[in-house]
């Protein structure tokens, strides 16, 4: 099954027509392939390139004032990297590679072409990155105000959920794809406190693991343990106009 792509994901919450459809196909043409753990761009370097995850899967992260990282996004396939560019011409953050991935490089002025001729791509495009930037306040206020178990539970939850649009075969079983160093970075925890939230919640009977892979044994249970406001399920793109049909 082909990945999901950056019309895919707009296609979710918006019926894309077939003009609509074929612009985004076009700036996603160009391909450039990701080694694992290969660095895509730097913080603070110049760009003017934003990127679509066409395969594999990716992290954004930024440097703290003591050298540690703060994990801001995991990447799947149909996402955009990168879209600070619009406001400041260089990276806010740093992109890795997880696995092997390929991207599509973007530039700004083709961008703005296509959000030109296709005006509803923008306020989607605008409307989906807002979405991001809620999902990226929940987990950092979830690393203030909610339990090491809650944070790790939220992950798992969110990686379950993003794994499954790629393929809907998953249920309750995957494989997360990350170490517990990175799951870590990403809530403010380290990598022997997230093991210990792992176990606990083994013991709880909450989940299970084996060979890589998580078994969501409640998933009721880790949804209450996790927290976690539902955001997804509440994006509404439905005031977007009707294409004008020439």
């Amino acid at each position: 099954m082909p990945a999901p792509s950056i019309a895919d994901r707009i296609g979710d919450f918006l019926p894309l027509d077939a003009g609509e459809r074929s612009a985004l196909v076009d700036l996603t043409e160009r391909e450039r392939p990701l080694r694992r753990g290969a660095t895509l761009v730097r913080q603070n370097e110049r760009s003017t390139d934003l990127f679509a995850l066409k395969s594999g899967m990716m992290m954004g992260y930024v440097l703290l004032g003591d050298g540690s990282r703060q994990i801001l996004r995991f990447l799947f396939p149909g996402d955009l990297l990168g879209t600070q560019t619009f406001a400041f011409g260089q990276a806010q953050q740093t992109f890795v590679a997880i696995v092997d991935s390929v991207v599509a490089p973007i530039e700004r002025t083709q961008l703005a072409g296509a959000m030109l001729r296709h005006p509803r791509l923008a306020l989607a495009l605008a409307a989906m990155e807002q979405a991001e930037h809620v999902a990226i306040a929940d987990r950092l206020a979830a690393v203030a105000k909610t339990s090491a178990r809650a944070r790790v539970a939220a992950v798992l939850l969110d990686l379950r959920e993003r794994l499954r649009r790629a393929d809907p075969a998953i249920v309750d079983t995957f494989a997360p794809g990350l170490t517990q160093e990175e799951i870590g970075d990403a809530v403010g925890l380290t990598a022997v406190h997230v093991n210990r939230m792992l176990r606990q919640l083994e013991e709880q009977r909450l989940i299970s693991r084996s060979g890589g892979r998580v078994t969501i044994l409640d998933d009721q249970g880790l949804r209450r343990a996790a927290e976690r406001a539902e955001r997804r399920t509440a994006i509404d793109l439905s005031w977007l106009p009707v294409p004008q049909r020439a």
